[in-house]
């Protein structure tokens, strides 16, 4: 026994020095090898790129939706984080300049249009993420709004023309309360004249340019309010201004003539208020609504100035929550989304990238981004 023990330990101590050989040997070949054979296998994590992704975006008010996602591809077509890199060498090979061609190597898109004037949260895709973006036109949204008593518009906002006047004077907080009732719920919302929809091929606001008659009367939509409060009371201390365009009364009878087509009590015409002039400005209140897909808020402030014996337009509009994505974050699940001046700043210098070789603006998205 002990002659056997001796043998197994003899052989054990040759099989350890033999591995250590071995080992020696390995390293000292390793090291003669380029860094990519001799790295360590890690798992690939969600960040490691090219990813698909959905993210919200704060959109500043005046730029269009659609250019704010075109600056945005200019970032994103150029990323590692969402472009593979051998991709974006042979694209850069090609042209020369790897900017234009690499728009076309990753798809990019929003999931629902906020008009220029309005600002918030506004759902980019890329990639995969694009095929998405569907689920954010019917999904419920939350806005806040701000109304001005005293005119309306041809686009029902203050980038538009002023189409009339109205009384405003009489119109007291509680009586904004009260009417606020009927707009509550499940409600049948008329879509604006001037308005992109199409009537047999044609724009809502042609046939209002034109003074052509309406084929049909336009089709009422059945959308869903399910919050609409009054948040704050403005009256006449605020800075807001009636638009300075107006329409020509030729504008106004061709607009007239249209609406009349299907409608014989439409009147377009100014109501000029009989109390005294004041060097003040109109009532404005502002609003905050949580609604479904499709709701059009330009058209609940419209026809909320209308029951109010007014007339009335929205002069800041803010998207506060779309889906998931939101401003403020407060449920469980919700999204944060990026500010615009990140990109902004990017758009002018990306700057330096960390050690995991991300840009600032890349570990932003990183930040806040669902990948798909």
């Amino acid at each position: 026994m002990l002659s056997t023990n001796s043998s197994t330990t003899t052989c054990l101590r040759g099989i350890s020095r033999r591995s250590r050989a071995y080992s020696q040997l390995y390293l000292r070949r390793a090291s003669l090898l380029p860094p990519y054979l001799t790295r360590t296998a890690m798992p690939k994590t969600t960040t490691d790129g090219p990813v698909s992704c959905l993210f919200g975006v704060v959109k500043p008010s005046g730029p269009t939706s659609m250019s704010l996602v075109n600056d945005i591809k200019r970032l994103v077509a150029n990323s590692p984080l969402f472009v593979e890199e051998k991709k974006l060498a042979q694209k850069g090979q090609k042209s020369g300049k790897r900017g234009k061609y690499g728009r076309d190597a990753v798809k990019i898109g929003q999931g629902g249009t906020l008009d220029p004037l309005a600002d918030g949260v506004l759902v980019v895709g890329v990639g995969k993420g694009t095929k998405k973006l569907s689920e954010f036109l019917d999904c419920v949204k939350e806005y806040r709004t701000t109304c001005l008593l005293g005119c309306e518009t041809d686009t029902y906002d203050s980038e538009g023309k002023q189409v009339r006047v109205a009384p405003w004077h009489h119109v007291t907080r509680e009586q904004v309360e009260k009417a606020l009732e009927q707009f509550r719920g499940e409600i049948d919302q008329l879509p604006p004249i001037f308005s992109a929809l199409k009537m047999d091929g044609m724009p809502l606001y042609e046939y209002a340019r034109q003074g052509k008659p309406l084929p049909r009367p336009i089709e009422k939509r059945k959308v869903t309010v399910h919050e609409l409060e009054l948040v704050e009371w403005l009256g006449s201390d605020h800075f807001f201004k009636l638009p300075e365009k107006k329409f020509s009364k030729e504008e106004q009878e061709a607009m007239e003539k249209a609406l009349k087509s299907v409608d014989t009590s439409v009147s377009i015409k100014d109501e000029p208020d009989q109390e005294v002039p004041s060097e003040k400005p109109p009532t404005a209140f502002v609003l905050r609504m949580k609604v479904s897909g499709g709701t059009y808020v330009r058209s609940i402030v419209h026809d909320l100035a209308h029951a109010l014996g007014s007339a009335g337009h929205v002069v800041t509009l803010t998207r506060s929550r779309q889906g998931r994505f939101a401003l403020e974050p407060k449920d469980e699940g919700d999204r944060a989304c990026v500010p615009w001046e990140v990109f902004k700043e990017a758009l002018t210098d990306e700057g330096e990238a960390d050690e995991d070789g991300r840009k600032a603006w890349e570990r932003e998205v990183i930040a806040k981004m669902e990948v798909v």
